[in-house]
């Protein structure tokens, strides 16, 4: 790493924010790109690939107060195609100056948004993919989507330290609002230099014929002839629901400053994993009581099944070779989200370093959440109950073809959830109809889509408790026949310090219940137990590659459902800092490489959801919605129900007792 030691000043143009962790705001975007680009180091001709907020050490976080003085500073990557270079920089936006200039030797940053577009037009101006494309009858070019998938490894010439690629896959669509998804061409794999913006290879294995049928999902196409599925005229629509707070939300805002309840938070953005939470915290009779100190998706990784030219390389790391704040959508009121809503934009850079907003990227709300707790005394006839509310906070991201919805629940028991809601559609292949796909499921003739799975590393810098906590594994074991079990009834768990990382890359064992606890090393309850957070596992399956495979040398950390690390900065993501072109092993293999102990740590877990899918049918044309994801909830973290002091709700919620007076319907679902 080059500093910049005696760099020259630049005007600081902008205000310190209020806080250490407030994203980048747009001001700050600009100033920052713009020390970097003025910088003597800066290449010409250098594109800026992410802009961030280099976010300051914990213990200047967890001391700031109002009025602190700090270093506020960006962090950049760029790539420099008339150099095949990576860059790494970081600004001072205090002092205006460059602090540091590193060249990233043998690595390749995520792909931009300008070499996404770009890469579609060279493609569609190359002679040798035309004549493949009119050799599956298509004469119209501009009728041809592409879709910029990531290169992958597929072997030495792939080498991150030589050319920048990408591999697009061609689609044809019978107009502009076409799907174009229902007529993949099949068989055809364009190799494109990203730097050069050179169209390097066009492997095309043989044609296939485009599928016969168009397969729409706008209203306006539905009852075109021959699609698939059919529906000549809409539904009936169905009664409105009303989602409504006469009196306002029950959070409020300050900046990305979070209170709602018992809970406190702050919303965080950055351009490779979008939508973050920082310092989640409960407040327990007056008293902030920390529980994860940072929370955010830390990789995606869909590898197919499917061993067909076109399908095997098939295995991208949505985060680490596109990245998902830029691809972040706008949401909508009535769409996406539904209530009494808080928006927050979100900030990208363009490849100058430019701000870009996405207006309404991230989505707030709280929503009723069912009975919290119930108990109805037979014999008096008085039932209590009080209802559960979540907060939702939220935002969708759209990867090509598919569409990811990202939720973080809190509860007001003290649990935490996050789901991933998956749809869009489908990643697909032709076949002649009639054939058996094999690897995959027909939906419609012609028309097949294969087996794959979606992978989701969730990164949870925990602090159950403060900073030092350890992890332990929990199984539900039956006792063995003998004097302690005289009836063989018994049953007890087994808990299993997981003191370093070699022991903590945990397997699920649904049959055993099993789950893990993060505990506190330095509270005890006044049951004189360590407060905990017990991590209830989410669906997983194991990975069906084989050793050898270029899927499984890159996807690692897919291997394990759980993992864990002591905390280290440099240590981000699942699958490594730079994942485009990357051979592997990397990531959380390398990261716990070093066994490293796990005792009274700043521990970080990582945890893998799972979606398996075999697709269906009714997976077409666009997927109805799939859901995924795993809980945190309190384990003595509390001395009892954290929701006894909830008053009822009014009116509604009011006790029936045994007199027959009616209070109010007690019922809920």
């Amino acid at each position: 790493m080059t500093l910049i030691e005696g760099a020259p000043r630049q005007e600081l143009a902008v205000p310190p924010v209020g806080h250490p962790l407030e994203p980048l705001t747009p001001e700050e975007l600009s100033h920052a790109a713009a020390l970097i680009r003025g910088a003597e180091v800066f290449p010409e001709g250098t594109r800026f690939v992410y802009l961030e907020l280099v976010e300051p050490p914990k213990d200047l976080v967890s001391s700031w107060t109002p009025g602190t003085v700090w270093d506020r500073q960006a962090r950049a990557v760029l790539r420099s195609p008339r150099e095949h270079a990576t860059y790494e920089a970081v600004a001072s936006l205090g002092t205006g100056r460059l602090l540091s200039w590193r060249h990233v030797e043998g690595v390749q940053p995520p792909m931009t948004a300008e070499e996404f577009l770009a890469c579609e037009d060279v493609v569609r101006a190359d002679p040798r993919w035309q004549a493949a494309v009119r050799a599956r009858g298509v004469e119209d070019f501009s009728l041809v989507m592409l879709d910029p998938w990531a290169s992958g490894y597929t072997g030495p010439e792939d080498d991150p330290g030589g050319r920048r690629l990408a591999r697009p896959l061609s689609f044809v669509r019978s107009g502009p609002d076409d799907n174009g998804y229902a007529r993949p061409v099949e068989g055809l794999v364009v190799t494109v230099d990203l730097d050069t913006m050179t169209v390097l290879d066009v492997a095309d294995s043989g044609v296939v014929p485009l599928p016969p049928q168009p397969g729409n999902y706008l209203p306006e196409l539905l009852a075109e002839p021959g699609n698939v599925p059919a529906f000549d005229r809409p539904r009936a629509p169905m009664k409105p629901i009303s989602t409504t707070q006469p009196e306002g939300p029950s959070f409020t805002v300050d900046g990305h400053a979070v209170a709602w309840g018992p809970w406190r938070l702050r919303i965080g953005y950055t351009p490779r994993e979008g939508l973050v939470l920082h310092e989640i915290g409960y407040v327990d009779r007056g008293v902030l009581r920390p529980v994860v100190h940072r929370a955010s998706l830390s990789e995606m990784f869909v590898p197919y099944g499917d061993p067909r030219p076109t399908h095997w390389n098939k295995n991208v790391f949505d985060m680490g070779e596109y990245g998902l704040g830029w691809l972040a959508n706008p949401l909508e009121l009535g769409c996406d989200c539904l209530g009494e809503i808080r928006y927050f934009d979100g900030y990208v850079n363009d490849q100058d370093g430019e701000p870009v907003r996405i207006p309404n990227a991230v989505c707030m709300h709280e929503e009723d959440a069912s009975i919290g707790w119930k108990h109805t005394d037979f014999r008096t006839g008085r039932a209590e109950v009080r209802r559960n509310r979540r907060l939702v906070v939220s935002m969708i991201a759209t990867v090509g073809n598919y569409d990811y919805g990202f939720y973080w629940n809190l509860y007001l028991d003290g649990s935490i959830e996050f789901e991933v809601k998956l749809t869009g559609i489908l990643s697909t292949g032709a076949l002649p109809v009639g054939e058996d796909p094999v690897w995959g499921t027909t939906v419609a003739p012609g028309l097949m889509a294969p087996n794959h799975e979606h992978y989701f590393s969730v990164r949870l810098d925990m602090a159950v408790d403060g900073p030092r906590n350890n992890l332990y594994e929990v199984d539900s074991v039956s006792d063995p026949a003998g004097p302690h079990n005289p009836h063989g009834n018994a049953w007890r768990t087994r808990r299993r310090h997981l003191t370093r990382e070699s022991e903590a890359q945990r397997l699920p064992d649904p049959l055993a219940g099993r789950a893990w606890l993060v505990s506190s090393a330095d509270t005890v309850t006044a049951l004189g137990a360590r407060p905990s957070y017990k991590v209830e596992p989410g669906p997983y399956t194991a990975p069906l590659w084989r050793e050898g495979s270029e899927q499984a040398a890159r996807g690692g950390f897919a291997t394990r459902q759980l993992w864990a690390t002591p905390y280290d900065p440099g240590q981000r993501f699942a699958a490594g800092e730079y994942v485009a072109q990357n051979p592997g092993p990397d990531g959380l293999v390398a990261y716990t490489a070093g066994d490293r102990s796990l005792v009274d740590a700043d521990l970080v877990l990582w945890y893998t959801i799972g979606a398996h899918h075999v697709v269906r049918p009714e997976d077409w044309p666009v997927m109805p919605v799939t859901r995924v994801g795993f809980h945190l909830k309190p384990f003595g973290f509390f001395d009892g129900n954290p929701m006894l002091d909830l008053p009822a709700e009014g009116g509604h919620c009011a006790p029936t007792v045994a007199d027959g007076t009616d209070r109010g319907n007690a019922c809920g679902h």
